[in-house]
């Protein structure tokens, strides 16, 4: 099998429209597709947005093969013209995206493609795969990140991940959103996430007794020491075993920085004791690891139970996002561009948390000017501004009459130029910057949008043109 093109990592039917719009003389229209989602995994208060930088490689690379033609003409139902128009293909469209990091909300647009119809099209699929993906990892990631209250958390989660692709980039993306490293070692290699690891029982159970496994270890990997305490009995051989190589092999040579990891039973009852038994022996920086099926809820009541523990390495629950699998990221049209005009596109639904916001738009973060705090986000139609100058006046599109007047705030435009007529003018920060910039940003949040239950519904608002644009989209759909 030849190497594998992303290009053809599409749905069926977009290559089947594409055909469609070509034989219809609408190849060259231009068009503008919004990808966003309409409601936060776990029903949280926000997701991260994560992804863009495998989208940007992917964008870079668009193309079609003579295998990916020829197998299309054994499919059968594409023109030869359609085929030729393929062999030349590539991207010539502008990208706007709001970068890697930025807390982001249901319906407003993660980002926003204008191109001709079938190169916006054919990349749909590949969008939403690597926005999805990332952004519902580096979303949990981050709750878990929050409820270990300062303590590092490690990604564990290769094994458990969905292919291979869903564990190295899904290690990334769990640093962006928060953790301090992963067990993945091609992540480290690829995306300069940090890895490392030490054992796992089968290393104690190789040798004849624990005592052994552990002095062994020490003596090999006196800086990284990480003893795994519970492969016989945690308590009574684990941590005293532990104790006496620490003492015997580490402590002579002036190494005080070691740890022990506890992976099943009591969590929070073997790290007290653990913890006792340490300082008692006088290694009081000795480090406790927890891992084992944690999740956000887990940690956060292992910390209100006064666990004694330092890190927790987290896997299957952060890498699959086990509590909430999906990331409802969808692509949508919202305007075509006639003779020059603009033209606004709408879908409605007798679901109406499924009816789109229209138009080629904005995207503004408003921020309290004395607390730092974000306010609400405002959508406003591609040919407004906000002048920050002036008292403005936002409200709910979902109840009008729910109205807010600001002064003295900022207005920050969120979506920044990626691809301009095809050519990538968008620099990607470093993964360290982007996960200094996640932190930041939710630095801006309140704490009650980052509750775990129940959290403040925040505001994405619409400008009045723009409402009005829709409501009488909405009212021509009536007739």
């Amino acid at each position: 099998m030849t190497e594998r093109n992303l290009s053809m990592l599409c749905d069926f039917y977009e290559l089947s429209m594409s055909n469609g719009y070509f034989r219809s003389g609408m190849a060259d229209t231009v068009t503008y597709f919004d990808l966003f989602y309409r409601s936060v995994p776990d029903a949280a208060g926000f997701a991260i947005a994560a992804g863009l930088e495998q989208v940007i490689e992917y964008i870079k690379d668009l193309h079609f093969t003579e295998e990916d033609i020829d197998y299309l003409r054994r499919k059968g139902g594409f023109c030869e013209e359609f085929l030729d128009y393929l062999r030349d293909f590539r991207f010539t469209g502008d990208i706007y995206a709001v970068p890697e990091g930025t807390p982001i909300f249901p319906n407003e647009p993660i980002l926003t493609v204008r191109a001709p119809a079938i190169e916006a099209q054919l990349i749909e699929t590949y969008l939403l795969l690597a926005i999805n993906h990332q952004s519902l990892i580096a979303t949990k990631a981050n709750r878990i990140v929050r409820a270990a209250q300062g303590r590092t958390v490690l990604e564990f989660g290769s094994r458990r991940a969905q292919g291979a692709d869903g564990a190295v980039i899904g290690a990334r993306a769990a640093y962006i959103g928060g953790c301090d490293g992963t067990a993945c070692v091609l992540t480290d290699r690829m995306y300069d996430v940090p890895a490392g690891g030490t054992m796992a029982h089968s290393w104690v159970q190789m040798f004849g007794d624990e005592y052994t496994a552990f002095k062994t270890y020490c003596e090999l990997y006196p800086h990284n020491a990480t003893l795994l305490v519970d492969t016989y009995n945690t308590l009574k051989s684990g941590v005293p075993n532990a104790i006496r190589v620490f003492k015997e092999v580490l402590l002579p040579q002036g190494i005080t920085k070691c740890a022990i990891r506890l992976d099943s039973g009591d969590i929070s009852y073997l790290s007290k004791k653990a913890r006792q038994m340490l300082d008692e022996a006088g290694l009081t920086d000795c480090k406790i690891v927890a891992s084992n099926s944690l999740d956000e809820y887990l940690i956060r009541d292992l910390m209100m139970q006064g666990a004694e523990i330092d890190t927790f390495g987290v896997g299957e629950r952060l890498i699959t996002s086990k509590s909430a699998p999906v990331f409802g990221g969808v692509y949508k049209l919202v305007a075509v561009e006639q003779n020059g005009e603009i033209i606004p596109r709408i879908k409605v639904s007798e679901n109406t948390a499924k009816i789109t916001n229209p138009h080629f738009k904005r995207l503004f973060r408003l921020y309290d000017k004395e607390t730092g705090k974000a306010i609400a986000d405002e959508l406003l139609l591609w040919d407004e501004a906000i002048d920050q100058s002036e008292p403005h006046t936002i409200f709910d599109p979902n109840a009008t009459w729910k109205k807010k007047t600001l002064e003295n705030f900022v207005a920050k435009e969120l979506q920044v130029p990626v691809f301009i007529a095809g050519e990538c003018v968008y620099e990607s920060p470093s993964i360290h910057e982007i996960r200094a910039y996640c932190q930041e940003q939710l630095d801006t949040l309140w704490d009650e949008v980052k509750r775990f239950e129940n959290p403040h519904s925040y505001y994405v608002d619409l400008s009045q043109k723009l409402w009005d644009v829709k409501r009488d989209l909405l009212d021509k759909a009536k007739r």
